[in-house]
């Protein structure tokens, strides 16, 4: 035992009646006499033992949460995070502390110039600055890159800058990735001719994150296509800023774009603007998607004979919104068509504002553009619409296309031997630990100091990261609903606290036991219903996407808990044990909750079941 470790034991001994003989109590929380009795783990195992009645130890599922630092880093780094000095050391916390971190590019630079054309295979986190600049001719293929990683960070600064004749190929970019950072400088600006090309860009990944700045400026007919590009990814967001600036007979075609894909947004702002004979086509963009926004920003703005087409644009998507500002907005000659525009299934909302205005020349086209959009400044001339219609009378059960089967079900389809459709119950968060309460709670977490957290985690004004903590606070700090009592955690101890203080000392924490039968056909085994499968009040837990574990758990009155084992169709041998949890009491529900379009209900009307995915969990009193 080191001088800081005895200096803890005596400080813990004289603070505690915790003696070592509670070494072989703890020997069923999976703590042997043999380990250090201060770690964050043992630390966790006495705190249950104390806060929760019964005797039982805490399950496997739970404390493999527990933070695995060493007692000498648990004390380190609380000193530290005392000090406000917890960035000083962020590497060494973030591995330690198992936390989930943006790599650092600097240390994974690639700077040289080639000569010959380039393939980079299997690739990821690498920094490209200034690669290809004045290169002539030539192809540079990026293929799997980034794929399949849980993080992927990429840095293209200057990349192609001035070059001629040269193509890019990016293909299966980044896809299946959990949380992709990607960000593309003065990429290809001033380039002459030669080709970008975006082929299953960020596709079926998690957290897509993608920005282009001042990509193309000032390019001399140099195309770029996006194919296939956010289909079916997560909840990302992409930026285009100053696209295609000046550019030159450049066009840019999006086919396929956020297709299937849940919360993309898309911000366009400054594309095309001051643009010659551009030539832009958005087909099949934001197509079944759900709640799509995109905002185009002084898009083609004072551009000189370019034609945009939005064919089948966020057709068949659920709500999303659009905000056209400034676009076209002084233009010569330009060509604006909507074919199949807005199309949703489910009502969203479109602004236009300033559309068209002062533009010399040019026409724009509707053509069975089916929303209920606000047109604000718009020119009065040179514009058609041709069989425009709003979705909003429009009657019948609506059927949400990109709302996964078996995410939400009847409590009557919990019986046994019903054959129903299991939704993908796996984990998609990045792997991460809880800390220990002695950390967290000297970290900042308000939307006041959102400033102290990036630094603290390395997070850059306008990256990925920040944006990640923003959402998570925002989440946290968000009213409660009706009925509902909320509280996010970031230590196990204080996931202990919320749950007894909502439902007693006498609790059970339970979780789905294996992610076996995801996405695919299961049978109803035996149920049982929690306490009695009486209506109930519950402690619901789910992950929140942040650098360390952090839950937002809440509680709402009127619910059942069941747990249920599941079969394989074929054999009916049992390959799970799921949780599944019936909101019993909707009425405080949005009416375009994904349920109710997924269920073909609404507020008050139905209750709704999902099951308890890996990693989240529920606490019931004890039966």
């Amino acid at each position: 035992m080191n001088i800081i470790e005895a200096a803890f034991f005596l400080c813990f001994i004289s603070s505690s009646n915790v003696h070592f003989a509670g070494a072989t109590k703890q020997t069923a929380g999976n703590i042997t006499p043999s380990e250090n009795p201060f770690t964050p783990k043992a630390s966790l195992i006495r705190y249950w033992n104390k806060r929760i009645n019964g005797g039982s130890p805490p399950p496997s599922f739970f404390l493999s949460k527990a933070s695995p630092l060493t007692t000498v880093d648990s004390t380190r780094f609380a000193t530290l995070a005392s000090r406000h000095a917890l960035d000083t050391r962020l590497y060494d916390f973030c591995t330690a502390a198992k936390l989930f971190c943006f790599p650092e590019l600097a240390a994974h630079s690639v700077t040289e110039k080639h000569g010959d054309d380039v393939g980079f295979s299997v690739y990821s986190d690498k920094n490209f600055t200034n690669y290809g600049s004045d290169r002539l001719a030539g192809a540079d293929t990026f293929k799997n890159y980034s794929g399949g990683d849980n993080i992927g960070v990429d840095s293209f600064r200057r990349y192609s800058r001035d070059s001629a004749g040269h193509d890019d190929g990016f293909s299966n970019y980044a896809g299946e990735v959990n949380v992709a950072d990607q960000s593309f400088t003065t990429y290809a600006t001033g380039s002459t001719g030669g080709a970008g090309d975006f082929t299953n860009y960020h596709t079926n990944a998690n957290q897509p994150n993608g920005r282009f700045t001042s990509y193309s400026d000032e390019a001399n007919g140099r195309s770029q296509s996006f194919t296939t590009y956010s289909e079916n990814a997560n909840s990302g967001a992409q930026t285009f800023t100053s696209y295609s600036k000046n550019g030159n007979g450049a066009p840019n075609g999006f086919s396929g774009y956020g297709s299937g894909s849940n919360v993309v947004k898309s911000g366009f702002s400054g594309y095309g603007e001051t643009a010659n004979g551009a030539n832009d086509t958005f087909t099949s963009y934001g197509g079944d998607g759900n709640l799509p926004v995109n905002d185009f920003k002084k898009y083609g703005e004072r551009g000189n004979g370019a034609v945009y087409g939005f064919k089948s644009y966020r057709d068949q998507s659920n709500i999303g919104a659009d905000s056209f500002s400034s676009y076209a907005k002084d233009s010569h000659n330009e060509k604006v068509n909507f074919v199949n525009y807005g199309k949703s299934f489910n009502l969203g909302s479109d602004d236009f504002t300033g559309y068209g205005q002062g533009n010399d020349g040019g026409n724009v086209s509707f053509k069975t553009y089916g929303q209920g959009p606000s047109f604000k400044a718009y020119t009065k001339d040179g514009v058609v619409f041709a069989r425009y219609f709003n979705n909003a009378s429009s009657s019948g059960k609506k059927v949400n296309k990109w709302t996964e089967p078996g995410k939400f079900f009847r409590e009557s389809m919990l019986r046994e031997g019903t054959l129903m459709q299991m939704p993908d119950i796996k984990d998609k968060m990045p792997k991460r630990t809880f800390l220990p309460r002695t950390i967290v709670s000297k970290l900042s977490f308000s939307s006041s100091k959102t400033g102290e957290v990036w630094r603290i985690f390395g997070a850059g004004e306008n990256s990925s990261m920040a944006g990640i903590i923003s959402s998570a606070i925002s989440e946290c700090e968000r009213p409660p609903s009706y009925g509902e009592t909320k509280r996010c955690v970031g230590s196990a101890e204080d996931m202990i606290d919320f749950a007894t203080s909502v439902l007693g000392h006498g609790v059970v924490v339970r979780t789905t036991e294996n992610v076996v039968g995801s996405k695919k056909k299961i049978v109803i085994g035996k149920v049982k219903g929690i306490n009695g499968g009486d209506l109930t009040r519950a402690v619901s837990c789910h992950q929140s996407l942040y650098p360390y574990l952090l839950y937002y758990c809440h509680s709402v009155p009127k619910v059942r808990v069941y747990e249920a084992d599941l079969l394989d169709p074929e054999s009916s041998e049992k390959i799970n044990h799921g949780i599944a949890i019936c909101h019993i009491d909707t009425s405080a529900w949005s009416a375009s909750h994904v349920a109710f379009l997924a269920l073909g209900s609404g507020p008050g009307r139905i209750e709704v079941c999902h099951w308890i995915f890996e990693n989240d969990m529920t606490w019931t009193t004890v039966d």
